[in-house]
């Protein structure tokens, strides 16, 4: 049965590729662009150069002296390269510890998220439980929620079991937060499979648990990986609930190690800077490697 379950999976994925095509050259003039087209290309570029701009300006202030930065300003290049204030930020805070922490809650967060989004959307867009709409509904509000509402009844129900300034509390909290959005978002996906490809599962003699490992999580594994890379930026990104309950400073993430060297009186703005860079990094790093990754899961689903 098993040998059976592969090949329908496999030949459902196969047959979901789109067919080659040959590859035919125009008779001789070449199409030009339209005027729209050039409107979104400049506002496209504008949009980019807003995004690269701050991102420009930590990397140039990293690396500037607080003397270079008192003469010249925030926009001109160092006239040196000056790394102090990267090692101050990485001795003052240790670094590699906090970075461990964030690396730590992100991946577990992403993994339990994005599991549990498909446990939950596949009883929802597939098991088609009673009050389907209802409970995608409910999710949904439950989502839009701002955490600050959430801050004292969370940092009650932590005090009593005592999971507080527990990384596993954090863990915990927005697991349940993302797989909110994952499960909304696959309810939606699992509700349009193909009703014939499971049936023939389930002629075949296939349990749930099969259909679920076996047919639908092969085919819905790029829009997984798609959300396991958002589940991991959005949690490294994350401030306000880890302030909150994670007070130790062996337990903070990076974000809370940044800000809460705000307030001394011996941060500079070129420490800020280098804390800022140091910070970013990881995730953009993160980004290129799975740049490939989250661009096919994003297209798959828009080619039939």
């Amino acid at each position: 049965m098993s040998t059976v379950l592969d090949e329908t999976a496999e030949t459902v994925v196969t047959s979901a590729r789109p067919a080659k095509r040959p590859a035919t050259r125009s008779a001789g003039v070449r199409k030009g662009r339209k005027p729209g087209d050039w409107v979104v290309l400049a506002v496209a570029v504008v949009l980019g150069f807003f995004i690269a701009v701050p991102f420009l300006m930590i990397l140039i202030n990293s690396f500037k002296s607080p003397a270079d930065y008192n003469s010249s300003g925030p926009l001109t290049l160092p006239t040196s390269l000056y790394f102090d204030g990267i090692v101050a930020f990485w001795e003052r805070v240790n670094f590699p510890e906090k970075f461990w922490n964030s690396v730590f809650i992100s991946g577990l967060v992403a993994v339990f998220a994005v599991v549990l989004s498909m446990f939950n959307a596949f009883a929802l867009g597939i098991g088609r439980v009673r009050g389907r709409l209802w409970i995608v509904v409910l999710i949904l509000l439950a989502n839009m929620l701002p955490q600050e509402v959430l801050l004292y009844p969370l940092y009650f129900m932590f005090k009593e079991v005592g999971l507080y300034d527990n990384q596993w509390a954090v863990i915990i909290i927005f697991t349940v937060i993302q797989s909110a959005f994952g499960t909304y978002l696959l309810a939606s996906v699992y509700s349009t499979f193909p009703k014939e490809m499971l049936e023939a599962a389930s002629l075949d003699g296939a349990s749930r648990w099969q259909i679920l490992w076996r047919v639908v999580y092969p085919i819905s594994r790029p829009t997984l990986s798609v959300l396991l890379i958002f589940f991991f930026i959005w949690t490294w990104n994350e401030f306000l609930i880890p302030l909150t309950f994670l007070v130790s400073n062996a337990t903070q993430t990076v974000p809370v190690a940044i800000t809460v060297l705000q307030g001394d009186r011996l941060m500079d703005v070129t420490t800020t800077s280098a804390s800022a860079l140091l910070g970013l990094i990881p995730t953009l790093v993160f980004f290129l490697i799975f740049q490939r990754t989250l661009t096919r899961g994003i297209t798959a689903g828009a080619v039939k």
